[in-house]
């Protein structure tokens, strides 16, 4: 408790901030039911299965692939039961941020809050990268306009608000989904258990066989792409202050959208590569359109279909994730970590500082048009955040066991350490695929560290959900 009450104590908090300060940051309340919640977390997150997974094939061959994404898949399993625990305590626009700042005070928050905003900031330029692929498949137009089409477009709709947003994206990931079952249906009965391991066995690598043709080490190297699959699902709680009933929809939201998510990802990785086989996938922009090519044939209207519309689980992906990294830009903002001009909402209540200027950026980012190297950056990003979000659940638990928990997580602190330990062993398997790229994601996480530390710790605000629940603890604990 020492630490959240010298979050109270720090003379670097502003006291004095007016009503107004607040009554210019407001986002929509109960705009979100819990189905709104299950689509979200889908939405964050199906794009992956249209593509960038199958670049794990390259890695660690189906079978280094496959032992990587049931690994990964439990991980983020009794990461969502940790989540969805710690936000019904702190329902927040916060997300993650807000569960850190409350166990390890303003600098533990920061850095969770910050290596969240590299997750999410990065995701939709890889996400632009495979939207480009798949626009060149099906129209033979791709590259920087796509790109730019898809940020202007997807920004403006999210400028409209959030309830809105949420059911347009509920609607596209639907369409999505349909997609994705067409593919699962028509591809099952070209499934060849052999054409999973037909990628080249490397005799120099430790434990290389057919099953695992990198060897043992290309499991660990296959890691990011399988974090692919389920990237950005912990997202939902970002929106808590939107949602209707946070303490009963964050906890269907959450668990709903990872149990749609696994079965997706093991279906797809299953009859994918096996009616196509890995080696023809491993280095596919658009895997899915070219498994049922290679099953199919080129002209057949299965490819046509999956392609046209996987569009839109990409497009689902892209756009919720543009909701997820305004949210984490307005909390961060809002609470003075980041300049405070990019909290103000306009009068649809939508954050539009925090859409517009993190949609420059990824523009200028998907330029690069090096989608998997992208999704490295931002998986580095997402794992940090899920060993500190791990740690301020058991921080949490530990130190205030009373705190009211409307909903309590399976497990508690067991399933939140074997989270714990996953998480740290996926940040290193980045550094393992290319440490090059891996260390440029590290410095833009350093940056952001010195600027708090030059700057804006000198700037923290009063008064947000997350200082005043701090007081509340503070209180609690003199009157003990």
């Amino acid at each position: 408790m020492s630490e959240i009450k010298s979050v109270i104590e720090n003379p670097a908090i502003e006291g004095n901030i007016s009503e107004e300060y607040f009554a210019q940051r407001q986002l929509k309340k109960g705009a979100v039911g819990w189905l709104l919640l299950v689509g979200l977390g889908v939405a964050y997150v199906i794009s992956g299965d249209f593509a960038g997974w199958n670049f794990g094939l390259a890695q660690g061959g189906w079978g280094g692939m496959f032992i990587a994404t049931v690994i990964v898949a439990f991980m983020y399993l009794c990461m969502c039961l940790a989540m969805s625990e710690m936000s019904t305590m702190l329902p927040t626009a916060g997300g993650g941020y807000s569960f850190a700042r409350i166990a390890f005070g303003p600098l533990g928050g920061y850095l969770t809050g910050t290596a969240i905003l590299i997750e999410y900031a990065i995701a939709p330029s890889a996400i632009a990268v495979f939207i480009g692929a798949y626009c060149e498949s099906l129209f033979g137009t791709g590259g920087w306009i796509v790109y730019l089409v898809c940020y202007l477009v997807f920004m403006s709709m999210h400028l409209k608000g959030a309830g809105e947003a949420l059911k347009i994206i509920f609607l596209i990931t639907s369409v999505a989904s349909v997609a994705l079952f067409v593919f699962i249906f028509s591809i099952a009965p070209h499934f060849n258990s052999a054409n999973l391991f037909n990628i080249a066995v490397n005799p120099d690598a430790a434990g290389a066989s057919a099953f695992l043709p990198l060897g043992y080490l290309g499991i660990w190297a296959a890691v990011p792409y399988a974090i692919w699959f389920f990237l950005a699902v912990e997202g939902v709680p970002l929106a808590a202050e939107e949602a209707k009933e946070p303490h009963k929809s964050l906890p269907r939201g959450l668990i709903g959208s990872m149990v749609i998510l696994a079965v997706f990802a093991l279906s797809i990785l299953v009859l994918g590569a096996g009616a196509a086989g890995a080696d023809s996938l491993k280095n596919s922009g658009a895997p899915l359109v070219d498994a049922l090519k290679a099953v199919y044939g080129q002209n057949t209207w299965l490819a046509g279909f999956v392609n046209f519309v996987g569009l839109a689980g990409l497009v689902a992906s892209f756009f919720s994730i543009i909701y997820a990294y305004s949210r984490q830009v307005f909390a961060l903002s809002r609470a003075g970590y980041l300049p405070k001009k990019l909290s103000l909402t306009n009068n649809n209540h939508a954050p539009h500082l925090a859409i517009i200027i993190p949609g420059i950026i990824g523009f200028i980012l998907s330029l690069s048009g090096e989608g998997d190297l992208l999704i490295l950056m931002a998986v580095f990003g997402a794992t940090i955040s899920y060993v500190l979000m791990m740690m301020a659940y058991i921080k949490l638990k530990i130190s205030k066991p009373d705190m009211p928990r409307p909903y309590q997580a399976p497990g508690g602190i067991v399933t939140a350490s074997i989270a714990l330990v996953l998480a740290a062993i996926a940040v290193v398997a980045g550094f393992l695929v290319d440490p090059k790229v891996w260390l440029m994601a590290a410095a833009i996480y350093l940056a952001f560290i010195v600027y708090f530390l030059v700057y804006s710790r000198n700037q923290l605000v009063a008064g947000t959900p997350e200082e005043e629940f701090a007081k509340i603890e503070a209180a609690e604990q003199e009157l003990n």
